[in-house]
């Protein structure tokens, strides 16, 4: 029986997934983020202070991107953008900070600004715009905390249009990284799963483990020790679902269910706060927002929220 079956309506979309730009960074030269710029049809994605500017006033708004010529007015420094990769249409979508300066404060000032997860969260764009800005806040955030050298401490220019950094005087070539982090669905295969809560968590959310990939580690072991670390249970089968980008600030969240060989939990006070065996019916409560307690699970946004769907769907069996 599919999950649609189970709550009754389509499995909703998760956030940041749906990018769908070419980004073809094997064929950037050094004229091309100067070209890309020069497209009559740009797009620029315009963060200010952390935060995303939206020219249209609403960030419901079907693209809330800047031309060249606004972007300009607002300040940005157009050596430190980033490409982002090409549309269905051949154009060019770009990201970049408005400079902080004395003329640039009141024009951003009259612009709404938005936190990507809130705009996420609310699900107010489309989702490939959505994905769009998850690449860029990634990009963003990796070259602001790469601007020196590592090997010599040179400070260090951006090049392939922000596809990579290069130091001037040693020639260290540096490349985005993304940090994977493992998000499991533990079951015991006979219709219960194991969730927990961290005391960050809204009251009353239970969510899956997680935990990043070590040096070294492949993504089973990974789950297998921070399951073990976590929750104290032993971990056998674990196999791949779904994964996630995670932009905050540059994070991959890997999706597996994995099957546990005892049920005996003993997790870690110092990461939970609590941690516990559920049963699928109360699982599909807590989606279904009719939990007696008033449990929840995590939003369709988050990856959690569909590897406990695949769990009351029967898909981890």
């Amino acid at each position: 029986m599919d999950d649609a079956t189970h709550l009754g309506r389509p499995a909703p979309r998760m956030g940041f997934a749906g990018n769908r730009l070419t980004r073809d960074g094997e064929h950037r030269t050094a004229e091309t983020l100067a070209l890309s710029l020069a497209h009559p049809g740009a797009r620029l994605y315009l963060q200010s202070g952390g935060l995303w500017l939206c020219p249209g006033g609403t960030p419901a708004a079907p693209d809330p991107a800047f031309d060249r010529r606004g972007a300009a007015r607002l300040g940005l420094d157009e050596a430190s953008c980033i490409l982002l990769g090409h549309d269905r249409d051949g154009a060019p979508v770009l990201a970049g900070e408005v400079a902080p300066s004395d003329t640039a404060d009141a024009a951003v000032a009259a612009i709404p600004a938005f936190e990507l997860r809130a705009l996420g969260l609310a699900d107010m764009l489309d989702p490939d715009v959505e994905g769009q800005l998850a690449q860029a806040a990634h990009l963003l955030t990796w070259h602001r905390r790469n601007r020196f050298c590592g090997k010599c401490g040179t400070p260090s220019l951006s090049e392939a249009a922000g596809g990579r950094r290069k130091c001037p005087a040693c020639g260290d070539l540096r490349f985005p990284r993304t940090d994977p982090v493992t998000i499991m669905l533990v079951h015991d295969g006979a219709g219960s799963c194991v969730l927990g809560r961290q005391p960050r968590f809204p009251e009353r959310m239970w969510s899956c483990l997680a935990g990043f990939v070590e040096a070294g580690e492949t993504i089973e072991d990974a789950v297998r020790r921070e399951t073990l670390e976590e929750a104290g249970l032993v971990v056998g089968p674990v196999r791949y679902h779904a994964s996630q980008p995670w932009p905050f600030p540059g994070s991959l969240m890997i999706g597996c269910i994995a099957l546990a060989s005892n049920r005996e939990i003993a997790f870690d006070t110092a990461e939970l706060e609590a941690c516990r065996w559920f049963g699928r019916d109360e699982v599909r409560a807590m989606l279904e927002g009719t939990h007696p307690d008033g449990l929840e699970a995590p939003k369709p946004f988050a990856i959690a929220h569909h590897l406990v769907r695949a769990f009351v769907a029967g898909e981890t069996d």
